[in-house]
């Protein structure tokens, strides 16, 4: 039996190699380095993807249903709020907005003036949702788009918020601590993580599959110079449209900390690249606020 461990290891090490590309080492297939594939072109491709970001900038001009999920716990993993809805989201002309269609509430979700009562759901609902007619809305990406200057309040954090969900990988403004952080390809942090590239099946489509870790050994000063702990994206092998994306973030800067972990599966709708499962699970604490944790899934179907 020891021989055959160490035989089936010395071949699944023979069928990976190193490459150094962008001042990063990648690990990955031979069967990759030895194939006509581009490699430099290809990872460049995905430091410089817009393409997640862009599947929900295309959720603006389109009307959609959505099954939401949304639990607040405890420390102890107890729900103690939680939302069931089924919204559709209606687009007239050049306008759209969100109808409930059915809601079911537990706990202490809404305030007794129906507000929010968690930060976390304000959010979300900030994110996804339009209860009031939006006009004149497009899905082209510009250069302001996820820019926090001449913003406050929700309008800065949900901005901040779309940085760290919609383009994972980014610098994102105006956290206090953070700075460059949470910027995955940046080749000041290319020594913190360990980068991978294989192929996988993923959702019945051929990917190649990109993973990025924070290395398993890194000290407490080290760990607090990054921000993104692991990031996992799948691009389909025929026409490189990203297919889904997995990828976990924590930090701590004294006056706030969070872990949030999210998962975006893909799919398309008359040639759109759209998001239909997001699920989030987040643990975060701001000063003057209560801890939250939460859990939200929300699942998009009937595109039109």
């Amino acid at each position: 039996m020891a021989a055959f461990l160490c035989v089936a290891s010395n071949m699944v090490l023979a069928q990976d190699t190193t490459m150094a590309i962008y001042k990063r080492v990648y690990t990955m297939p031979t069967a990759i380095v030895r194939s006509n594939i581009d490699v430099p072109q290809l990872i460049r491709m995905v430091q410089q993807d817009t393409t997640f970001y862009k599947a929900f900038k295309n959720l603006k001009v389109l009307s959609y249903t959505a099954i939401n999920d949304i639990e607040m716990h405890n420390k102890h993993s107890t729900p103690i709020a939680t939302l069931h809805s089924t919204t559709k989201q209606v687009r007239t002309g050049n306008c759209r907005v969100t109808q409930v269609v059915q809601e079911a509430i537990t706990g202490n979700f809404y305030t007794k003036q129906k507000a929010y009562n968690y930060y976390t759901a304000e959010l979300y609902a900030a994110l996804f949702w339009v209860p009031t007619q939006q006009c004149n809305e497009t899905n082209i990406i510009g250069n302001t788009d996820l820019q926090v200057q001449g913003k406050s309040g929700t309008e800065r954090h949900k901005q901040q918020l779309k940085n760290l969900f919609f383009n994972p990988g980014s610098k994102v403004q105006g956290i206090p601590l953070m700075g460059n952080k949470a910027a995955l390809y940046s080749t000041d942090l290319s020594a913190y993580y360990n980068s991978t590239i294989d192929y996988e099946t993923y959702l019945g489509t051929s990917c190649y599959k990109f993973t990025t870790q924070a290395k398993p050994n890194l000290t407490k000063a080290q760990r607090s110079n990054i921000v993104i702990d692991e990031m996992i994206s799948w691009f389909s092998t025929n026409t490189l449209a990203i297919i889904g994306r997995t990828y976990t973030l924590s930090y701590s800067a004294g006056v706030y900390d969070f872990k949030v972990s999210m998962q975006v599966d893909m799919g398309t709708y008359n040639g759109l690249t759209v998001p239909k499962l997001i699920r989030y699970v987040g643990n975060w604490d701001v000063a003057f606020k209560k801890r939250e944790r939460g859990i939200f899934t929300a699942i998009l179907y009937d595109f039109k």
